[in-house]
């Protein structure tokens, strides 16, 4: 039997977790911000991608959290209105329990590097700083935010230009990306991250050469 759920029939709590749980795996954008007032701020977002090559668009989506059952935005969405600019860097797995430690809610004055104990890097072209342990970062300015409502739990698309890609010497080889070396991390459903060990690989299809008459 198939069950039909109209997003309007049910709150979106339930509709959150029938979504995590079943579109997955999701990559993890762990974004490096600035506030006006120079904190490095840094958070975890399980809602990334990428929408464009040419030109480089990357893509996530913080979603607005209570304060005393008030919408209020996060500090990366916050940050990133205010300088228009951002790092996105890449989660490997020896990555895990620190990025897991900055979804915690810091105080605004509060920088999840020293709270959590990592190292800054200088970015080349942004004022957001790199995460140093990352073996990927990039840094991105501000395209566009696409703000989707106002209550708790609605989105915001931001869209950022990738100015400049960092690649760790350890998984840029040849030209090609160590996919084992970076050993990156995505996101399940509850509680659950997925990792590379259970991957194959399937060739782009060629026409059948038996048919080829």
């Amino acid at each position: 039997m198939t069950h039909h759920v109209a997003p309007s029939d049910i709150n979106s709590i339930d509709l959150y977790k029938i979504l995590i749980s079943t579109v997955m795996p999701r990559p993890i954008a762990w974004v490096s911000t600035v506030s006006k007032d120079g904190i490095d701020n840094l958070a975890p977002f399980s809602f990334f991608t990428v929408a464009s090559v040419k030109p480089p668009i990357l893509c996530f989506a913080p979603a607005l959290k209570s304060v005393d059952s008030v919408p209020t935005e996060k500090d990366t969405l916050r940050n990133i209105r205010e300088t228009k600019e951002f790092v996105v860097n890449i989660v490997s797995r020896n990555l895990v329990e620190k990025m897991n430690q900055t979804s915690f809610e810091y105080a605004p004055h509060e920088s999840e590097f020293d709270a959590v104990g990592l190292t800054r890097a200088p970015a080349s072209l942004v004022k957001a700083k790199r995460v140093a342990e990352s073996m990927v970062n990039y840094e991105c300015k501000l395209v566009q935010i696409i703000d989707f409502g106002k209550e708790v739990q609605s989105g915001s698309l931001i869209l950022g230009e990738i100015v400049m890609t960092h690649l760790d010497e350890r998984i840029f080889k040849n030209g090609k990306i160590d996919m084992a070396e970076l050993n990156p991390v995505g996101r399940l459903g509850g509680l659950w991250y997925s990792g590379i060990n259970d991957r194959f690989e399937l060739k782009r299809p060629a026409k059948n050469k038996e048919n080829t008459d």
